[in-house]
């Protein structure tokens, strides 16, 4: 059963999603001008202008709810692994898929409050079952029930709790020798508090909590890569290198193709920043303002701090301290041995604690996207079911270790990526003229 799910995920995770992902964001980089550069110091003033329209939460707190989804496990782990497959050359890649990847969350965050509704609670709800619904019409509506599932599957079984929840009990069982299953029933008690008070409250943990610990995982990455200063330059010569020629083997590094770096820079790159998967516009939508444009030049902000910024100094951090070389170490404990490597210990500890943060703040992030696509299947009246059905998930993680359900919950995170960049490709001539008139007024 493992081998069939398998299969399915390396064909739902292959060359065509990746290139249609990566394909969506070059056309809109061309049909925008360029957008993610020369509107890229506007985009960051609008972050801390303050709000004046419709909405739930303010800009910058909508940014951080996204930020608390993306920011993640992904940028520890998933750069280590990336590295340790595709070699140094994976890593441009990743700065490939963030550039072109800043068009397309532009362009979710755009049409995320273009069509947004309320609920019936008065709530705002937004995301990509909705500007498929309003933007493309009602013969539509099967491609949004379709992407509403696979957001739903995800935050029960993927993302949202059980690869989460399973980093944060296993780091603080490596680091403190805590009990996994106390961890996840306490993790599930915190996650239910915040929950229960909606996306205000979720919003008002996601603003504390997503800047300390972007700050705190920034300063100790670039504590490791000043260190090794002298070895910056020959570090980034290896990555150009890498991305064109094959990486040769040294030390425990069996070496890597072109194909490979490329393969897992891309792939890690959207996991990590979820640009094209639909995820971001479901808190952009919540947005205080009633400008399109402006809240579409902020979703873009989150993709250059997750992966051109955070990614990056991850990246470096392991390829300056050459630990990628080490025979047996990958994921987590490789980013963790380039931390020690000038911290000792209390290094380790600083990276167990941002993990956790992280991963956290991605339980919190993503309990909401799959709260507004069962409102959006089921109504306001059954969220309560969908809660405590999440709540039980988090607590459920530290008991189970099943890798099948992070295989099917890999699968259901592709399929939302299909509905949200088909409806970005028909929907771009609306993108593409908000954005003109926007800044022709301006």
């Amino acid at each position: 059963m493992l081998e069939f799910f398998t299969a399915i995920d390396n064909i739902v995770w292959g060359a065509p999603l990746l290139v249609l992902l990566v394909g969506t964001g070059i056309y809109l980089t061309v049909r925008l001008g360029l957008l993610q550069v020369t509107r890229l110091p506007k985009a960051f003033k609008l972050i801390f202008v303050d709000d004046k329209g419709e909405g739930d939460i303010s800009s910058f707190a909508a940014l951080a709810t996204a930020l608390a989804a993306t920011v993640g496990t992904g940028n520890i782990v998933g750069v280590a692994t990336a590295i340790k497959s595709g070699g140094p050359g994976a890593l441009f890649w990743m700065w490939v898929a963030a550039f072109f990847g800043m068009a397309t969350k532009y362009a979710e965050g755009l049409l995320a409050i273009k069509f947004r509704s309320k609920d019936a609670e008065g709530k705002v709800s937004g995301g990509p079952m909705h500007y498929i619904l309003l933007g493309m019409g009602q013969k539509w509506k099967p491609l949004a029930i379709f992407f509403a599932v696979a957001g739903v599957l995800v935050a029960f079984l993927g993302i949202g709790t059980f690869s989460q929840v399973n980093s944060i009990t296993s780091s603080l069982e490596n680091s403190f020798g805590l009990s996994p299953q106390i961890v996840s029933i306490v993790i599930a008690i915190i996650v239910a508090i915040i929950i229960f008070g909606g996306i205000e409250s979720i919003s008002n943990v996601s603003t504390k909590v997503v800047p300390f610990m972007a700050i705190l995982y920034i300063v100790a990455t670039l504590a490791v890569i000043f260190t090794y200063s002298d070895q910056i330059i020959p570090s980034l010569e290896l990555v150009f290198k890498s991305a064109f020629t094959k990486s040769a083997a040294i030390g425990g590094f069996a070496g890597a193709t072109v194909k490979e770096a490329i393969q897992r820079g891309i792939a890690r790159g959207v996991f990590s920043n979820e640009s094209g998967l639909g995820s971001a516009p479901i808190a952009a939508a919540a947005a205080k303002t009633n400008e399109p444009v402006e809240q579409g030049l902020i979703s873009m902000t989150g993709t250059f701090i997750d992966t051109i910024i955070i990614c990056t100094l991850t990246g470096l951090s392991i390829l300056v301290t050459g630990k990628w070389t080490v025979e047996g170490l990958e994921g987590a404990p490789l980013t963790q041995a380039a931390f020690g490597s000038i911290f000792g210990t209390p290094g380790e500890l600083a990276l167990t604690i941002c993990l956790v943060l992280f991963a956290f703040t991605t339980i919190l992030g993503w309990s909401y996207y799959g709260e507004r696509c069962f409102e959006f299947l089921f109504g306001v009246k059954h969220l309560k079911i969908y809660r405590i059905i999440l709540i039980t998930m988090v607590a459920l993680g530290g008991f189970l270790k099943l890798e099948l359900i992070w295989v099917i919950a890999d699968i259901v995170n592709g399929l939302m990526a299909l509905p949200n960049l088909i409806a970005l490709l028909v929907l771009s001539p609306v993108i593409i003229k908000e954005t003109k008139k926007y800044f022709h007024k301006k």
